[in-house]
């Protein structure tokens, strides 16, 4: 080896650099450097090593290697040259490859092509990338200021005229730029200058086109022209069309293909794949097996992984879990991009254990490491299962490695998991160490803390948002309007209104959706003056769903007739219209009107739903049409419409009607019995008296666990209280805060002095609502004073009935029962003393009514002349 020349050395380095084996070109180039000082090498050894320094992505070796040949005086030499430049390019140094392209003396289009990639390889510098084309291709001083710009850092030569690896180069960053005029200019270019041939050149206007939305007429005649189509005239042809929604053109394509000498290559199976996976599902199917089977006859193909990655895509997107998953397991080498198809092809179908015992696997190897993109597929999941202690063991992985840690996506995953298991400290936790918050990032937080209870956080996030001048987007703003609804607080609903006013969201392409939303939360918090006001609003751009929204403001108020109004003038409806209209008949006891609509849209074609059938239920109730009820269990029966709430629904219904029987085996039959199920029963048994079997249902829920809330308590209190259970119903009433730590109501008090008073213990009644710790209403004493008088205890009666008068003092119904009392027991004098309070109070009464509408009809006159007071009101909120 000593005997070497350096010649011999050069020529080892090179090797090295031609072979791929950049590491050991550069430690042997090194260690020659630095151990023998004769070593120099020659143009064509700096060549190869920095191209070494390029594929190593090594800008430091690569700078060193510059400053040697400074010193060595090889800064004339193209070869050298080109070799800098194309490394700095390549190492995406752009400062340092525009500063030396400046300084060269001689520039030829290979020169200008290597700065040409370099910053094309940037989206940040696409404008960069026009300015050099522009430079070169006009090859003169008078410039557009921007040229004129980077002109001053340049020699002004310009002798070398744009070749076609230029035209190449520079269109893709037109596509991407949208800048359509500027590539229509480049293709002028082309024509002129005799490449309209060149089958690189074709391939480049053929996807510039097609990204372009001009696929049918300007890509295809371009395609059209290249003389020498290959494999990538054909892929960018079927994928610009597949992008552009011709998928049935991009099929027929591909068969075109097959049927020439051109052989698909693993990209036109990934591009035509998802193009099959877009059909009908048996046509799909079909489609995709044939394309499978062809892959299987060419190894090259079937033993790509990107091809079979593809195919394992196309699988799931069709539902067949089955065929994914064989092949997966049939495939001799797998990369994570398969792994993460799986994952989350199990994840989009449902099979959430499946997707988590796949990652387990993938975590097991050592050969391949989790990516963002499996992060933001696996914790889903988590949220799905409600997998706290795997959704914390996923977010320690991914806080000890910090590719993960920093990637804002994840963060943005891990938010939404913590959100959907309900840890919003958490989520914000997460939230606070995102170091480069997207708009997702804040519509996740904003997601985690969208409830009344979180409200000051809300606002306080919202406000912090606001500060960075991070502009909301829809989503954004329905959070909010959601928000906003939760509160009831219609002047947040107005300032969010305003804000979508001034910011031109409702004029944007989401200013449906956002105008929906408005309307919907105007109607939602019961002010449907200003829902009005919208709906008019958005008349030129009214959809289904804005007619839904105010009919739902109007059922929510029981206003039928406006209600009717709006619906009488669509002209399109669906089933939720129908919905919502059977509703608010029902709900004002207008039984025969729901009836009639229900036939009606029965009459349409329309399928009545679960809501439907809800919905009509209290119709069966008002008519005690026990038919009618029979027909609903029937159908829900036949429908398959499986629903707890249903379940309750129907129960109740049941019980209405009188057939408390129907209602206790819908009770047995059902799987998941829940508290409002449980609540359900034993009102029903209340309303029939049926005491004991209530108190059974009571305790075979207390066995379940089932933790009660105020509402039971009042069903079991009073089912107690009529049938005379005094103690059972004492014992359940002291248990409220004994056993269950919860404060009894002023509702339970009242339960508890009507059971006392009904039991004929009217005094310990009496003692009760004295030493109540809350306010006593009218409703309790007016129940004690009728206790009173079913009981004969006529000086209590006296003393109940001064509490009531001072709370009550103009109800006659009181006077009436006291006098009643005193009638039964023969005290004339108190009944005569009585009537003629009550008559005195109805005298008052009458005359009260008649000044308040006296001074009513007047207040409607001065409101009526106050006509600036009304138009100051339109132009404080304007719409």
């Amino acid at each position: 080896m000593l005997g070497w020349d350096f010649r011999t050395w050069g020529s080892i380095v090179r090797s090295l650099c031609l072979d791929a084996r950049h590491s050991e070109a550069l430690s042997l180039f090194h260690l020659c450097l630095k151990s023998y000082e004769a070593f120099k090498p020659d143009h064509t050894v700096i060549a190869a090593i920095l191209k070494s320094c390029s594929a190593l992505l090594a800008p430091k070796l690569g700078r060193a290697v510059h400053s040697y040949v400074v010193k060595q005086g090889h800064i004339f030499c193209q070869v050298t040259n080109k070799g800098l430049l194309n490394m700095y390019a390549k190492c995406s140094m752009l400062d340092d490859c525009l500063k030396l392209f400046a300084q060269l003396t001689h520039r030829d289009s290979v020169t200008w092509n290597i700065v040409l990639s370099g910053f094309s390889g940037s989206k940040k510098c696409d404008p960069d990338v026009m300015r050099i084309f522009k430079m070169m291709h006009t090859r003169s001083k008078k410039c557009d200021p921007d040229v004129m710009r980077i002109f001053k850092m340049m020699h002004t030569s310009g002798e070398a005229m744009p070749n076609s690896i230029s035209v190449v180069t520079v269109i893709p960053v037109f596509t991407r730029l949208g800048y359509l005029n500027a590539g229509l200019c480049v293709h002028t270019y082309v024509i002129k200058s005799g490449f309209e041939q060149d089958t690189l050149v074709g391939n480049a206007l053929v996807s510039m086109y097609a990204k372009c939305g001009l696929v049918s007429r300007e890509a295809y005649a371009v395609f059209d022209d290249i003389v020498h189509k290959d494999v990538v005239s054909w892929n960018a042809m079927i994928a610009g069309l597949a992008e552009n929604g011709l998928v049935e053109d991009a099929f027929l394509l591909f068969s075109s293909m097959l049927k020439g000498p051109m052989q698909p290559n693993y990209a036109t199976i990934a591009n035509i794949l998802p193009v099959c996976a877009s059909f009908d599902k048996s046509v799909a199917y079909r489609c995709g097996r044939q394309i499978h089977s062809y892959v299987q006859q060419w190894s090259e193909l079937s033993a790509d992984i990107s091809v079979c990655n593809a195919l394992i895509s196309f699988y799931l997107k069709i539902g067949l879990m089955r065929e994914a998953k064989a092949l997966f397991w049939t495939m001799d080498s797998r990369d994570l991009v398969t792994w993460n198809t799986l994952v989350a092809g199990y994840t989009s179908n449902g099979e959430w254990l499946k997707a988590l015992h796949l990652f387990g696997n993938l975590l097991s190897l050592e050969t391949l490491l989790p990516d963002p993109v499996t992060m933001v597929s696996i914790l889903p999941v988590c949220a799905q299962l409600k997998n706290m202690q795997v959704g914390k063991q996923i977010h320690a992985y991914i806080f000890r490695r910090p590719f993960l840690f920093y990637d804002t996506a994840v963060g943005n995953a891990l938010i939404s998991f913590y959100t959907k298991c309900g840890y919003t400290e958490e989520a914000y936790y997460t939230f606070s160490m995102i170091p480069r918050k997207d708009l997702i990032s804040w519509n996740s937080i904003f997601d985690a803390f969208g409830e009344k209870r979180h409200h000051s956080k809300f606002i306080d996030l919202l406000h912090w948002m606001l500060r960075l001048r991070i502009r909301p987007d829809s989503v954004t703003m329905l959070t909010i309007i959601r928000f906003s609804v939760s509160l009831s607080r219609v002047e947040k609903v107005k300032e969010i209104h305003n804000y979508s006013i001034r910011t031109g969201s409702l004029l944007s392409d989401t200013a449906l959706t956002v105008g929906n939303a408005i309307l919907d939360a105007y109607s939602k918090c019961g002010n449907m003056e200003y829902a009005n006001k919208m709906f008019q609003n958005l008349s030129e751009k009214r959809n289904l769903v804005t007619c839904n929204s105010l009919i739902s403001g109007y059922v929510g108020l029981g206003s039928h007739h406006d209600a009717n109004i709006i619906f009488s003038g669509m002209s399109e409806t669906d089933l939720t219209t129908w919905n919502l209209m059977v509703r608010v008949y029902a709900e004002n006891d207008c039984p025969e009107q729901a009836l009639k609509l229900f036939h009606a849209l029965q009459a349409r074609g329309m399928k009545p739903d679960m809501v439907t059938i809800m919905s009509l239920l209290p119709v069966c109730t008002q008519m005690a049409s026990v038919h009618l009820l029979s027909q609903c269990h029937g159908y829900i029966i036949r429908s398959f419409l499986k629903d707890l709430h249903l379940e309750v629904a129907l129960l109740d219904a049941y019980a209405k009607c009188g057939l408390i029987g129907h209602a206790y085996k819908i009770f047995q039959l059902s799987a998941d019995k829940d508290l409002v199920m449980f609540t359900a029963m034993i009102g029903g048994y209340a309303m029939h008296g049926m005491s004991e079997k209530a108190l059974r249902i009571f305790s075979h829920m207390l066995k379940l666990g089932i933790q009660p809330d105020h509402i039971i308590f009042t069903s079991i209190l009073s089912a107690c209280s009529h049938t005379g259970r005094v103690d059972e119903g004492l014992k359940i009433f002291y248990s409220i805060e004994e056993l269950h730590g919860m404060k009894p109501t002023l509702v339970h008090y009242a339960c508890v002095v009507d059971l006392l008073a009904r039991g004929g213990r009217i005094s310990e009644a009496y003692s009760l609502a004295n030493s109540l710790p809350i306010e006593v209403n009218a409703n309790l004493w007016g129940t004690l004073l009728g206790a009173c008088k079913t009981h004969h205890e006529v000086e209590l009666g006296r003393i109940v009935a001064n509490q009531l008068f001072k709370i009550e003092a103009n109800n006659i119904g009181n006077y009436i029962v006291l006098s009643n009392l005193f009638a039964a027991d023969a005290r004339w004098d108190g009944m005569i003393q009585r009537s003629k309070w009550s008559e005195s109070m109805a005298d008052w009464r009458w005359t009260n009514e008649r000044e308040s509408m006296l001074t009513k009809g007047n207040e409607d006159e001065d409101f009526k002349g106050d006509s600036g007071s009304r138009r100051g009101f339109g132009l404080a909120f304007n719409f």
